[in-house]
């Protein structure tokens, strides 16, 4: 691993994050590559450097406790290539208040890593889901150990979440009991979803939902899902059937859904954080975590 881009806004001043007042004073900010070694749909492996971007608080205490942040996915290649560099400043600067070092990578096929396309889940009436979202799992997992070998990163405590794919990627992670990763959350999660085709009516949804229930038969540590009334790629009601069948199963979780955001709720995640961010930051302390400042 090696250190990109240096200190990002060093300059000490205090930003509070709205609605919830938690402050950030010193924000590192760097780039990192992470091997990997993933197989699509078809089983053809494919390995390839994937992008990471990490911050954190210089400020907070360490050993730091880990969170993953995990994009969502495009509706087509010039979609995915936009990504660019994944980031989400604004929430991963509101995770660093809590304390966490915050990694969000670009997973392979996406913007600045490139590649093949491995989450490519096939036909709207033929969709193979678990080997895409496993391909994706298996990149966090990679990204996880990685950022574990520091040695001021916390090998517990870890935290899985992500928007739309990534929301659902976060739900795969926890149905794999993997040591250390305490809870999961997943904004807007499901999959083939596209707002100018198929406005609120995502392909093969009820494969989502046997996915989502076999999750729930090995998904036993803290998850919380967060949707919109008018999420235009997963729609209304199927979120809850996802849900409601990932419980059924035996899966823990909370559900929260969202009265309408603008014309399109999927987007609350990056829009409007001021809306989520209380939600969240109640569930995490339920866990535990708080804002440094508070510790």
């Amino acid at each position: 691993m090696h250190l990109i881009g240096g200190l990002l806004g060093l300059c000490g001043a205090i930003a509070t994050l709205a609605g919830v007042g938690i402050a950030h004073a010193r924000l590192l900010e760097e780039r990192i590559n992470v091997p990997v070694k993933v197989a699509d749909a078809r089983g053809r492996q494919v390995a390839r450097d994937i992008v990471v971007t990490v911050f954190y608080d210089v400020a907070a205490p360490k050993p730091f406790p880990l969170l993953i942040l995990n994009h969502g996915r495009a509706v087509d290649a010039r979609g995915r290539a936009a990504v660019g560099r994944a980031r989400f400043t604004e929430a991963a600067g509101f995770f660093a208040g809590l304390g966490f070092i915050v990694a969000v990578p670009t997973r392979v096929g996406y913007g600045v890593t490139g590649g093949d396309d491995v989450e490519d889940s096939g036909d709207c009436k033929t969709k193979n889901y678990p080997p895409v979202y496993q391909a994706a799992a298996v990149q966090t997992l990679i990204v996880m150990e990685t950022l574990r070998e520091r040695s001021y990163v916390a090998k517990d405590r870890t935290v899985i979440a992500g928007q739309s794919f990534g929301g659902t990627t976060a739900i795969t992670v926890a149905a794999q009991a993997v040591p250390g990763v305490a809870a999961t959350i997943n904004f807007a999660g499901g999959g083939g979803g596209n707002p100018e085709t198929r406005p609120g009516n995502p392909c093969a949804p009820g494969a989502l939902t046997d996915l989502f229930a076999a999750y729930g038969k090995s998904a036993r540590i803290p998850t919380l899902w967060i949707y919109t009334e008018n999420d235009k790629y997963m729609g209304a009601v199927w979120p809850r059937r996802w849900f409601d069948a990932f419980k059924a199963a035996g899966g823990a979780g909370e559900f929260r859904q969202f009265p309408p955001y603008g014309e399109d709720g999927h987007l609350l995640f990056s829009r409007a954080p001021n809306l989520w961010q209380p939600r969240v930051l109640e569930f995490l302390r339920t866990l535990g975590y708080k804002p440094f400042l508070e510790q």
